[in-house]
């Protein structure tokens, strides 16, 4: 058993130093899963990979328990809330740009229509994500690891214990779906 597996053991049963030195061991994978979520959307400007990877650290020590069972695992687990940190960042920035409770008045309907961006690019793909899940649990995990997470498809096959060609087969059905779903 290698000492990855041997701290998430510990640091599943609640011991506090050995996920810290779990976090430590794994922090420049972790660090490699922010930035390939965020070179996907570079408008996110205020929100770094370094930022990404410590506020998932907050929320793993905010969630106090670990359910995972290897390194594969940990980097899907991790994944998973780099994407809700992500989504929760596009939120606010929703809510703040649109004046948050401040009651909205718009001289020209035109120019308002006509404001997207990549906050609202990506809640549509979480909200696809979201439909996705209700469809195939394992699929959607698959999109998180991939889209969100950056994972390669050696990596994903390894967590989920088959083969590269599965996934990649899953990951075309999964963006197949989306597609549908976001357009």
């Amino acid at each position: 058993m290698g000492e990855i597996t041997k701290l998430i053991r510990a640091a599943s049963a609640g011991d506090e130093g050995a996920f810290d030195r779990l976090f430590a061991l794994l922090y420049n994978d972790l660090h490699r899963l922010a930035h390939a979520r965020l070179k996907r959307n570079s408008t996110l400007t205020l929100l770094d990979t370094t930022s990404l990877v410590h506020e998932g650290y907050l929320r793993f020590v905010k969630a106090g328990e670990l359910d995972v069972s290897d390194r594969g695992h940990f980097l899907a687990y991790a994944a998973r809330v780099m994407r809700s940190i992500v989504v929760d960042f596009a939120r606010k920035r929703q809510a703040e740009r649109r004046g948050g409770d401040v009651v909205k008045v718009t001289l020209n309907t035109g120019i308002a229509e006509g404001v997207t961006g990549s906050d609202d690019e990506i809640i549509r793909v979480h909200e696809a994500l979201d439909e996705l899940r209700q469809v195939d649990e394992e699929l959607a995990r698959l999109v998180e690891m991939r889209y969100f997470g950056g994972l390669k498809v050696t990596e994903i096959a390894e967590a989920f214990g088959v083969t590269e060609r599965t996934i990649e087969r899953q990951w075309q059905k999964a963006r197949a779906i989306l597609f549908a779903a976001i357009n």
